[in-house]
């Protein structure tokens, strides 16, 4: 893998692993993977860092449609909810595919390095 990739996707996931919206699985999948970077695991690693992020970050439409439903009302709060949706329709709106909270970000950055990572 190219070193400036490395370092940046190595950045990216320490920002993710700070992010306060990351969950825990991918929290561990990111420091599996930090702690794999330069052994012979890391190959085997990435794969499964790569898998985790994909199915983590959460595209949209299935963020509006989570803050528009009573179990968005219930994790963000009912007012919350409909800043989130509104929020999520806007910046869909602007060509947005994915939530851009801080740790959805962070994936996005990561993922858009998908294909330089896995070779």
């Amino acid at each position: 893998m190219d070193k400036e990739v490395l370092n940046y996707v190595v950045e990216k996931t320490r920002e993710l692993i700070d992010a306060p919206t990351c969950s825990s699985e991918t929290k561990e999948a990111a420091q599996t993977w930090l702690d794999a970077v330069g052994t012979d695991k890391e190959a085997e690693e990435t794969k499964r860092y790569v898998a985790e992020l994909e199915e983590d970050i959460m595209p949209i439409d299935n963020l509006i449609a989570f803050a528009e439903s009573d179990a968005g009302a219930q994790v963000f709060g009912a007012d919350n909810a409909k800043n989130v949706a509104s929020h999520a329709k806007e910046i869909k709106a602007c060509g947005a595919k994915y939530c851009d909270c801080p740790a959805c970000a962070a994936v996005e950055a990561i993922l858009e390095k998908k294909e330089a990572l896995l070779s």
